[in-house]
């Protein structure tokens, strides 16, 4: 990595004095030295002087040195050959700094300069994603990744169709708006709708491009990831500090992007490949997954070399089989293969289940496995009241972090591998995340092992577990129990529900036992005399945690209705029954026949979501959290605009360069009102929305007789200052 991108310019100061105070680049210091202080000179006697700087010629070299960085950058991050030495890479970055220092209005978003770090951030905003980020299943076998491909073919009704396969890099899912060209902003996944603005750290990589080799408004989407070899050398780095080592190569960067100083990102062998692009003004023509790669690499971006576009089943199979063999090979972690539909228009015609695309699966390697000895089974209990045993392992490390226990899932799994306390047994980690045992050595028995008996009542509050009909998971029924309440309270809290920062398991352990929250109601009547008093909750954390709390208020209900736990609830069935419904009381009444009626609802989600508002408890809990003022809608009433027009189910069209808003600024205020933004004019458009210098768009809007609003109308109708 270019020494370049492991410097942090200190806040305040000259560059000469952040220079210096920080060692300098590589090269000779008196070279170093006498280069700055000629150009500073020239400062002093020209400019301070009174003598105007010769400013042209200076605009000039900027955009000269700007274009020559971008093109070493490309050339040493993303093809891996470099064409200049690493001093005189820096001779021009550092000539870049001193220009731009003497002249800071002509400093722009996309200059290189940008990659040494920037000023540290109070917190992370939250960023909206043009389209959802969705998980994709997993397949762990050769015969399950066969049944992907014949459903595919089966509900195509073709039996052939191409595919591209892609390493799954073992790294954090990033999201990337470009405007014009321009690097906007960066996000991560979060809970796939909405992530934390990492804009800040996300321009300290090298491979990520700050301008693009064409003016396009895009959003890609890549993964950031270290290499085994970069990752070795942090840890080193950090044993020598005497500071706590990183697990695995995924946690150091994910730990990496969500720094609020990006001199700490600045410091770390971030890389990235991209995989994906959105084409947001539905102007590139793209009409395949293998076109968008091919795009993406000429537009600037660094794509994986080992994608690759396959004809069918048996060439699907052989890419996984043989990407599985030289994986140890690769510079970085792979934990599988991605298999997509190559067409758009057969993505589209599969489209998505509730949590994922139809069209793509990740096909996950064997895991690496260890062998270790279960010392003891206990049980847990879950916020829905499921037990599940528990295997408590003689400590093992597998797959970057140690491991002391494992789920065994159900007394039926239990039965089928005949496991008891004091088996060894061959231990793996499934997804390469949730450690699983995966076989038992009954020839290592010695005769000592012990038969693990199922307990007949809940370890937490004695009620007698049940084995519902119809069900494998034995429960307990009873929803006042301890284990389940502190388990929904964690839930509630996570941030794909509520976002509640600072509540995590520890501290909704003891504000049950302390008798200060019984459900998920009494969180909002916490006060801050109620908090100094627990154990590590001083004044100040007791602060944020009220304030998290009453930020969270805030949030839409879709939200709400997954973090209060109802079975088979997860967060894409919450969206679907918050966006029909809109209000809580609404989904409260609604009966099984109503929720029927939605896409993706089946019986069993119906039948849960009505026992669940039926319940006394439930209805006590929604008045606790309507006195304290909890957001019940999906998206709030709107409020006419001067011209009485509302954006609740309007299409809009953007165009043209806007003064007051970003793109992505009037997309997220047009979704929070209802609205929807498509990327191309069409009879089903209302509004084109059109700023300076538009495209073609708005000859489309007036042949087809849409109406075209400039940025001040459309500020009026949506209520906003103008």
């Amino acid at each position: 990595m270019r020494p370049l991108n492991r410097v942090a310019s200190a806040a305040g100061g000259s560059f000469a004095t952040r220079f210096f105070s920080l060692g300098g680049f590589r090269g000779e210091e008196k070279e170093l030295r006498d280069m700055s202080f000629c150009r500073k000179l020239r400062y002093n006697k020209l400019y301070k002087g009174g003598i105007t700087l010769d400013k042209k010629t200076d605009a000039k070299r900027i955009e000269e040195l700007r274009d020559l960085i971008d093109e070493h950058n490309y050339y040493y991050h993303v093809l891996d050959s470099p064409r200049i030495s690493d001093r005189e890479f820096d001779r021009l970055m550092r000539e870049l700094l001193e220009l731009e220092e003497m002249h800071p209005d002509l400093v722009v978003p996309h200059s290189p300069s940008r990659r040494v770090g920037g000023k540290p951030v109070s917190e992370f905003e939250e960023a909206r994603h043009a389209v959802p980020m969705l998980s994709l299943d997993n397949v762990f076998s050769e015969t399950e990744l066969e049944e992907f491909c014949r459903r595919a073919g089966r509900n195509l009704g073709r039996d052939h169709f191409s595919l591209v396969g892609e390493p799954k890099i073992d790294g954090l899912a990033v999201s990337l708006y470009y405007e014009g060209g321009v690097f906007h902003r960066g996000a991560t996944r979060g809970d796939g709708y909405t992530g934390e603005d990492i804009t800040h750290n996300l321009v300290t990589i090298g491979s990520l491009p700050l301008r693009l080799k064409e003016e396009v408004t895009i959003e890609a989407r890549g993964e950031v990831f270290i290499s085994r070899e970069n990752f070795l050398k942090l840890n080193r780095a950090r044993e020598k500090e005497s500071l706590p080592l990183f697990a695995n190569p995924r946690n150091a960067a994910a730990g990496s992007l969500r720094q609020l100083d990006p001199a700490v990102a600045a410091k770390r062998p971030l890389d990235m490949f991209v995989f994906s692009l959105l084409d947001l003004e539905g102007e590139l023509g793209l009409q395949s997954q293998w076109q968008a790669l091919q795009r993406l690499q000429g537009l600037g971006f660094k794509v994986n070399p080992h994608v690759s576009l396959l004809q069918g089943i048996s060439e699907a199979l052989e890419y996984c089989r043989g990407l599985e063999e030289r994986r140890r090979e690769l510079s970085y972690e792979i934990d599988g293969a991605v298999l997509k539909v190559n067409e758009f228009e057969l993505q589209r015609s599969l489209g998505f289940t509730s949590r994922a695309p139809r069209w793509a699966v990740a096909y996950k390697f064997s895991s690496e496995e260890q062998l270790t000895r279960i010392e003891d089974i206990q049980v847990s209990v879950g916020r829905t009241g499921v037990i599940t045993p528990v295997a408590l392992l003689e400590p093992v490390f597998l797959s970057g972090s140690l491991v002391k226990r494992a789920s065994l899932h159900n007394l039926q799994l239990m039965e089928e591998k005949d496991v008891k306390i004091g088996d060894r047994v061959v231990l793996h980690k499934a997804g390469d995340v949730i450690p699983e045992v995966v076989e038992v050595l009954h020839k290592e028995r010695d005769g000592n092992e012990k038969h693990f008996q199922m307990p007949p009542h809940c370890p937490s509050c004695c009620s007698e577990l049940k084995n519902l009909p119809g069900e494998v998971a034995i429960r307990c029924i009873n929803p006042a129990c301890p284990a389940q309440v502190v388990e929904r309270i964690i839930h509630f809290a996570s941030r794909s529900a509520m976002d509640i920062a600072g509540l995590g398991e520890a501290l909704a352990a003891q504000l049950y036992e302390t008798g200060l929250v019984r459900d998920v109601g009494d969180l909002y009547s916490l006060r801050k005399s109620d908090l100094v008093n627990l154990e590590r909750m001083g004044e100040k954390s007791a602060e944020n945690l009220l304030a998290a709390l009453e930020k969270s208020k805030e949030n839409p209900l879709h939200r709400l209705l997954f973090g209060l736990s109802i079975r088979f609830v997860g967060e894409r069935v919450a969206r679907i029954i918050a966006a029909h419904f809109n209000h809580l009381q609404a989904v409260a009444a609604a009966s099984c026949e109503e929720l029927l009626l939605l896409e993706e609802i089946g019986p069993k989600i119906a039948a849960s979501v009505t026992e669940f508002f039926k319940q006394p408890e439930t209805g006590a809990v929604l008045r606790k959290l309507e006195e304290a003022g909890v957001n019940f809608f999906e998206h709030r009433p709107e409020v006419a605009g001067e011209e009485g027009e509302s954006l609740r189910d309007r299409v809009f069209v953007l165009t043209g360069t806007l003064q007051n808003f970003t793109r992505a600024e009037i997309k997220e205020i047009i979704e929070a009102k209802g609205g929807r933004v498509a990327g191309s004019v069409s009879r089903n458009t209302d509004y084109l929305l059109s700023g300076d210098n538009p495209g073609s768009k708005l000859q489309k809007a007036e042949e087809w007789g849409v109406k075209v609003i400039t940025e001040s109308e459309f500020q009026k109708m949506a209520d906003l200052e103008p």
